[in-house]
């Protein structure tokens, strides 16, 4: 069994563990580099076709270890040791798995907090308030609250609660209100124009009311963390804050970089996807009071779960259209960020080297590199990852009891995949 950690990787953040997060067995370990942070250096960064900007790459970033273990990983990883199983998300007839039917056993804890989310924003600012409305209102699946749910009824069964606590409840809230603050702010860097089918709302208030409504949010959701007086959940939740932030730096300091390595991609989407789901879940488990094992392994179940979704987000938009993505496709790798279907198609293709070397500046070229990551087995690979992540987040629930909650956590995974199947 071979197990990689990598210290103080961000901001004095204790390390990383691959082997926890189920990296695949063919993943290069011995290529691993972070040379663009250990040079120290300031570099230029090119965002798209546009101005340069300084970026500071990090000097203080410790090597990474790989060393051989003969001891159980099962505490370590919320999983039995060996192999996980493979994932059939065609194991029978059945219809495909939607996102209400998922959410159905919590239907009224989500129609709830749907009532709540605005009101606990605040009016105090009318601008502010519009803002927040704007993406509340255009929907979405409320997935991350929907776990908290899930887990917060699965768990409670273990300890003989029949509801969601209080606590639980405004956690949920609490992690909407986070995931959109992020949303807000994401769409400013990225320069999005559209959101769910919507405006956004730098794009309907311009960036200085899209930021400071973003930052709004934030803090309000702070002062609602702060008031569950629980400090082991306000460190865990006010971590994710935080990893927001490491996981835009990664990306923006690494822009075109064909050297970036598969570990690297996994702690950016750990930062930017998989900490907030983590979170979710493992914070859901303590309001539960259930044992420190099983909270653990809840937020293995998050971190895998969402290490799933980013990878299987980063094939579709390979795979589908631009109507279905409601943005160009290969929209990510025209602007630089190279995930991936791309990294492991750079293993195979010097040609597409080159091509992203010179950021597309020659007509067809994008469209060429697309192609190239299509033919040279990106994302076949980049699927066998997501399954792979999807198989330890399913063996993380396996401390749960089984029930229509257990089924909805597990059915959660399978949705994913079945975005790319």
């Amino acid at each position: 069994m071979m197990s990689m950690t990598c210290h103080n990787l961000e901001f004095g953040r204790t390390g990383f563990d691959f082997a926890a997060c189920g990296c695949s067995s063919r993943a290069s370990y011995h290529r691993y580099s972070l040379k663009n942070y250990s040079k120290g250096v300031y570099r230029s960064v090119r965002r798209g076709h546009g101005s340069r900007k300084l970026t500071c790459c990090r000097r203080d970033v410790a090597p990474c270890r790989v060393y051989s273990t003969k001891t159980s990983e099962t505490l370590l990883n919320g999983v039995a040791p060996g192999p996980p199983p493979v994932i059939d998300v065609k194991q029978d007839s059945r219809s495909p798995i939607s996102p209400a039917n998922l959410f159905q056993v919590v239907a009224e804890d989500l129609l709830s907090l749907n009532k709540n989310l605005k009101s606990i924003v605040g009016a105090e600012n009318p601008v502010l308030m519009s803002a927040a409305e704007q993406i509340f209102g255009a929907g979405g699946k409320r997935m991350r609250p929907a776990l908290v749910f899930l887990v917060s009824r699965a768990t409670a069964e273990i300890v003989g609660l029949k509801e969601p606590t209080t606590e639980q409840r405004r956690l949920a809230e609490i992690i909407e209100m986070i995931h959109t603050a992020s949303l807000i702010h994401d769409d400013v860097i990225d320069e999005s124009d559209m959101r769910r089918g919507k405006e956004t709302v730098h794009q309907l208030y311009g960036t200085r009311v899209a930021v400071l409504a973003g930052d709004f949010m934030f803090a309000q959701s702070s002062w609602y963390l702060a008031n569950l007086e629980n400090l082991e959940v306000i460190k865990l939740i006010s971590q994710v804050i935080k990893d927001f932030a490491s996981g835009e730096i990664k990306q923006a300091s690494s822009l075109f970089d064909c050297d970036i390595q598969l570990e690297e991609y996994l702690i950016k989407s750990f930062y930017k996807t998989a900490s907030l789901l983590a979170a979710s879940t493992k914070g859901a488990a303590i309001f539960s009071r259930v044992d420190s094992d099983i909270s653990e392994k809840m937020y293995m179940y998050g971190k895998n779960l969402g290490l799933s979704f980013q990878v299987v987000d980063d094939i579709l938009d390979f795979t589908q259209s631009a109507e279905q993505l409601g943005k160009p496709a290969g929209s990510d790798l025209a602007k630089g960020n190279l995930t991936a279907p791309v990294i492991f198609a750079l293993e195979k293709e010097p040609k597409l080297r080159e091509l992203i070397e010179t950021e597309f500046c020659e007509m067809g070229s994008l469209d060429e590199a697309i192609e190239l990551v299509k033919s040279c087995g990106g994302i076949e690979r980049a699927q066998e990852l997501a399954k792979e992540k999807a198989a330890l987040a399913i063996q993380n629930l396996q401390c749960l009891p089984n029930g229509a909650y257990r089924l909805a956590l597990e059915e959660m995974v399978k949705y994913n995949l079945e975005r790319i199947d």
